[in-house]
């Protein structure tokens, strides 16, 4: 009973938190704004949508590569369609129950190519640590490059008076202080909350020590990039399907594209959040939140179109491949 409470609410609680997110914008639409994001969508060039998903397709076959090279460290010559029909069945997992996703593909991988499930996970979590470290680096070069953006927009929409900069010092103060207190805590607890952090530290630190180590590590590497460099790539090439926002810099971009892919944790596939994520970034260059809103949800509405397919496909192929 325990345990399908928890995953019930593994399910429940992100989709929960999209539909609330998507009350909150609908329920301040006026018949106006409703209007202009019908609008926004009539003009949508839709052929942008789809170049775009198919600029997602190359980042997941470029994702199936460069997981062959760990496997391959391992002594595994793992077959590269069944790399990416894995990979696109945990995509299809993860849009209904959060984080799923690994768990089917890692089955599936030991599956089909006789590869033991802890090597396959280890893999995973490796790559899970590459792809971290590519998001932080994005979020601390985005708050760079915007900082001067985002402090004459704070001005403008007073959240300067609401945040001042004592405050923002005491607020990272206390920040420090708490972490640092809770890596203390960790350090020295026994508690099995406290055992399974360190574990999953443990896990994060193997998975780098892995990529690091390996004999094919620079091509790893530079598939990571890629992989980041597509992603990048398909956000970009959505901004010239809507006139409103064509003209919105690569700073903007940037931001929008981190603040998506934080979105995506957030819900299940980032439904109601990425929307809301991408239509604050473009308000801050002037794109009002209905249009801003409708773009979110037409690039949202193309990624998530595209990974449904490809899963449903992948699962239709992926045991016929298999069968001898």
């Amino acid at each position: 009973m325990k345990k399908f409470l928890i995953a019930s609410l593994k399910i429940f609680i992100p989709l929960g938190l999209g539909l609330f997110l998507i009350w909150m914008v609908y329920k301040d639409l006026s018949p106006t704004d409703i209007e202009d994001i019908k609008s926004a969508f009539s003009e949508m060039n839709y052929g942008f949508i789809v170049f775009s998903s198919f600029i997602g397709l190359l980042s997941h076959i470029s994702r199936a590569w460069r997981w062959k090279y760990p496997l391959n460290e391992m002594g595994y010559n793992s077959r590269f369609w069944n790399s990416f029909h894995t990979i696109m069945i945990g995509y299809f997992a993860n849009l209904g129950i959060p984080r799923s996703g690994e768990i089917m593909r890692c089955g599936l991988m030991s599956k089909y190519e006789n590869i033991p499930l802890t090597k396959i996970i280890g893999t995973v979590i490796a790559e899970r640590v590459a792809d971290l470290v590519v998001l932080c680096s994005l979020i601390f070069l985005v708050f760079l490059l915007q900082l001067e953006t985002l402090s004459k927009y704070a001005v403008e929409t007073g959240l300067v008076d609401k945040f001042s900069p004592k405050k923002i010092v005491f607020i990272l103060s206390v920040f420090v202080l708490f972490s640092f207190l809770g890596l203390l805590l960790l350090r020295k607890s026994n508690h099995k909350i406290a055992l399974k952090i360190r574990e999953i530290i443990g896990g994060i630190y193997e998975g780098l020590k892995t990529i690091f180590t390996m004999k094919e590590r620079w091509w790893y590497l530079a598939h990571t990039l890629l992989i980041w460099a597509l992603y990048l790539l398909m956000f970009y090439v959505t901004f010239f399907s809507l006139p409103a926002v064509e003209n919105i810099p690569f700073t903007g971009v940037l931001t929008g594209f981190v603040m998506g892919g934080i979105a995506v944790t957030v819900t299940n596939g980032g439904i109601g959040a990425y929307p809301l994520a991408v239509s604050g970034v473009l308000a801050i260059y002037g794109i009002s939140q209905s249009q801003g809103y409708a773009f979110g949800w037409v690039v949202w509405t193309g990624q998530t179109v595209m990974l449904i397919l490809a899963g449903l496909l992948s699962m239709l192929i992926l045991p016929r491949i298999n069968k001898d």
